[in-house]
């Protein structure tokens, strides 16, 4: 029986030091597919700021454990549209202080959702499923 136990745990452990290696080297890279200012102009004139909210795109992977990009940077009243894919396994996109979140997505499947970026700091979001949050699928969003 101990014998039994201790192959489970070198398994495991095993198991979760080729995860890290083999996380990606560009978890960091940020890739805003899509920066769309909103038509804030009227009729009579149109003034165009540096604090107008705008769209910002992003499209996040969920792969193995991890997010890419791991992290995003967006302004105070910007529109988030995330376009979460799944490259393997079951995964999703939560984001609880804006109560933002994707449903459990299959490998090869992809959801979109937006919210707004009404507060600033630095917040995580992560994959609820099972213990992959606590595995290291998370990620950073912060709101300038």
């Amino acid at each position: 029986m101990k014998a039994i136990i201790t192959i489970i745990i070198l398994a495991l452990i095993g198991w979760g030091i080729y995860a890290v290696v083999k996380k990606s080297p560009n978890d960091n890279v940020q890739i805003p597919i899509n920066n769309t200012q909103e038509d804030t102009s009227n009729t009579t004139a149109s003034t165009t700021t540096d604090n107008t909210p705008s769209v910002k795109e992003f499209t996040v992977v969920g792969k193995s454990f991890s997010f890419t990009p791991s992290t995003l940077t967006v302004k105070k009243g910007d529109t988030v549209r995330i376009n979460f894919q799944n490259s393997g396994g079951q995964h999703d996109w939560r984001l609880d202080e804006f109560n933002a979140k994707t449903k459990v997505i299959g490998s090869g499947q992809s959801e979109t959702i937006e919210f707004v970026a009404d507060k600033t700091g630095s917040f995580e979001y992560y994959c609820s499923v099972g213990t992959h949050r606590q595995m290291g699928m998370r990620g950073t969003l912060t709101v300038e």
